[in-house]
């Protein structure tokens, strides 16, 4: 079985909603996923903009603890709607949770790379005020599998 990432929400290669844009609506989308590897203890969701001009990216959301048993998160999520245990970290907005996109005007198009992890431990050593970077690095020795969708957002300066 291979390990999916699907949306209610969101299209891989479609352009990202309004809903997930920060300035209209900045709501964490509807995500499910199914055939996790086999020792899969825990799963992990980051959204990852790599075309942001600053040197390293932006991070818009970072999410670990995510229990074995759950394999879907409502649309809004992360405005109190993740199960128990779950931790969301730092944005490089520097808020905790979800941070819709919100590239500079006229800069183009931009990546949202919507990642969910399947985890080979319960529990990553991370907490709400660490960055995606941290999350990251915990992540790189801990995956087992991981499924991606990676949307589109531009900011054109209209209105």
């Amino acid at each position: 079985m291979t390990f999916t990432l699907t949306s209610n929400d969101i299209t891989d290669g479609g352009v990202l909603p309004d809903a997930q844009v920060q300035a209209k609506g900045n709501t964490s989308p509807h995500l499910a996923w199914s055939g996790a590897p086999e020792g899969t203890k825990s799963f992990a969701i980051t959204c990852y903009d790599p075309d942001a001009p600053t040197g390293s990216g932006f991070w818009h959301w970072t999410v670990a603890n995510i229990p074995a048993d759950v394999s879907d998160l409502a649309t809004g999520a992360s405005s109190g709607g993740l199960p128990k245990g779950a931790v969301e970290g730092r944005t490089d907005y520097g808020d905790v949770g979800f941070g819709g996109a919100a590239p500079p005007p006229g800069h183009g198009p931009h990546r949202y790379i919507f990642t969910v992890f399947a985890v080979d431990v319960d529990s990553l050593p991370v907490g709400n005020e660490d960055s995606g970077a941290k999350y990251g690095f915990n992540l790189h020795f801990h995956t087992l599998a991981k499924a991606t969708i990676t949307a589109t957002y531009e900011n054109k300066g209209e209105g």
